[in-house]
């Protein structure tokens, strides 16, 4: 039996991550498997750079697409995945070989996990999380300096010319796609209890 697939996605701080974070919570890994975008950038030498020589992380091009596909393949397969963690520009994170285990619930997430069409067409349920412009740059700024390496200067530019630009034409018209629009300004809690209960359902 093919797993129940949930595609999540939403603009960068929009709260993708810490949604799954409280899903996952309520499901054991025998149950849910978890499956980034993330993990599957390009080598830093092969990201496309800007006009003023700035890698940009935001386009498409910047994901290795065939192995997230291949990935994603392999799970609803029922086959398990290892993958090495990807860990940006931080030279003071060791990466992980991430372990991927099959499971009647996977869910994908990440930004282009709706854009690219040989992903989305694996969904079964795609959820869309927004957020407002200013609070989802706060959570950036606040990721991307502990987690990434980056000064404040470098997040503030990659946000204005590489992060929207790229929802604004790409991602944000997908919400219209959605099956579910979880608007995560303060909380989620009710949406998240709505899903648990969705899928507890389905487990049974």
């Amino acid at each position: 039996m093919k797993p129940l697939t949930i595609g999540i996605t939403g603009g960068s701080g929009s709260g993708k991550t810490f949604f799954l974070q409280g899903l996952s919570k309520h499901f054991d890994q025998k149950k849910m498997c978890l499956i980034s975008q993330d993990n599957y950038y390009k080598p830093r030498d092969q990201q496309p750079i800007d006009e003023n020589g700035v890698k940009n992380f935001d386009l498409p091009v910047s994901i290795d697409r065939e192995a997230f596909l291949n990935d994603l393949l392999k799970l609803k397969a029922g086959q398990d995945v290892v993958k090495k963690e990807y860990t940006f520009n931080n030279p003071s994170a060791t990466p992980k070989h991430l372990e991927f285990k099959a499971a009647p619930i996977l869910v994908v997430e990440g930004l282009f996990v709706q854009y690219f069409e040989e992903i989305s067409k694996e969904l079964d349920l795609k959820i869309f999380i927004e957020a407002k412009d200013h609070v989802k740059l706060g959570r950036r700024i606040k990721r991307d300096q502990v987690e990434r390496g980056y000064d404040i200067d470098d997040v503030l530019y990659r946000y204005q010319y590489h992060v929207m630009p790229i929802y604004e034409s790409q991602i944000e018209p997908l919400k219209h796609y959605s099956d579910l629009v979880i608007p995560n300004n303060s909380n989620f809690d009710k949406a998240l209890e709505v899903l648990t209960s969705y899928l507890s359902a389905k487990l049974r």
